[in-house]
């Protein structure tokens, strides 16, 4: 009866983490693909840029054109009608160009501006002081990495007290932002682990993201359908795991807060349609 309570949680063990990868997979697509988006954008602004340059100098050259004629005639009204009427089309052309950037700008603007204010939020809460703790940002998603001492003991899953410490000042960002998600990641080094519960390390690093994400559910009230719990192994480490040092490192917790990219994907992309 034991042995077959004990398959049973294995089996279902590898299905949330298959389910997890799937959405690790879904989440990094949507991230890479507002990336190559923002990246196309950039390259239409530094195209619309460029264009405004040459309207500027044409509106320069006919600016000199028309004061030749004036000079040459010595009066305003020989301006030629042909160099009036190029002038005004230049003009209207470069008002267009300018708005068209603008709106280009303040898309791209607004989606780095909210990255930056949650990352100043987050180092605010969790105290970046704490050598264990680390914040970033890669590509639009802020990163709190936590080191393994500050959560589990050696080879468990269980949550330490500190550790609900450090989750609460996470959980009140994610709880104050509706428009972010938050995935947590389990890291491990590469020592083998095996016991009647865990299986290897892609166990172990799973149990220790669901653990987190109940806590931000059960103890701190984030909505689930918000929460995402995944474990990546010893698959991608941050240092070698030749060294006691490499392996510490590798001993980590991710806390991944991610903008929900709809918002800024419909805003960026209505910006490259009226570029057509």
């Amino acid at each position: 009866m034991k042995r077959t309570v004990l398959l049973l949680s294995l089996a279902a063990m590898t299905l949330t983490s298959c389910g997890s990868k799937k959405k690790i997979a879904e989440l990094e697509a949507q991230n890479k693909e507002i990336q190559d988006l923002l990246n196309t954008a950039t390259v239409k602004l530094n195209t619309c840029l460029s264009e405004k340059s040459s309207l500027s100098d044409q509106v320069d050259y006919l600016k000199k054109t028309n004061a030749d004629l004036i000079t040459n005639v010595g009066n305003v009204t020989t301006l030629s009608s042909k160099g009036a009427e190029n002038l005004e089309k230049t003009l209207e052309s470069l008002k267009e160009k300018d708005l068209k950037i603008t709106r280009l700008q303040d898309a791209i603007t607004r989606k780095d501006s909210v990255t930056l204010a949650l990352v100043s939020s987050v180092k605010r809460a969790v105290g970046i002081n704490d050598p264990d703790i680390e914040v970033n940002v890669e590509k639009g998603v802020v990163y709190i990495s936590i080191a393994d001492k500050l959560l589990f003991k050696s080879g468990s899953y269980q949550v330490s007290d500190r550790a609900k410490e450090i989750l609460g000042k996470v959980a009140a960002i994610v709880k104050d932002k509706s428009n972010f998600e938050c995935m947590v990641e389990g890291h491990t080094d590469n020592v083998p682990i095996k016991n009647p519960v865990l299986q290897d390390n892609w166990d172990l690093s799973v149990k220790r993201a669901t653990s987190i994400v109940r806590i931000l559910q059960q103890d701190f009230g984030i909505e689930p359908g918000r929460l995402v719990a995944s474990g990546r192994g010893e698959y991608v480490p941050l240092e070698s795991n030749d060294t006691a040092e490499g392996r510490a490192r590798n001993r980590r917790t991710r806390i991944l807060i991610l903008p929900k990219i709809d918002q800024f994907y419909d805003m960026i992309e209505k910006e490259m349609k009226n570029q057509k």
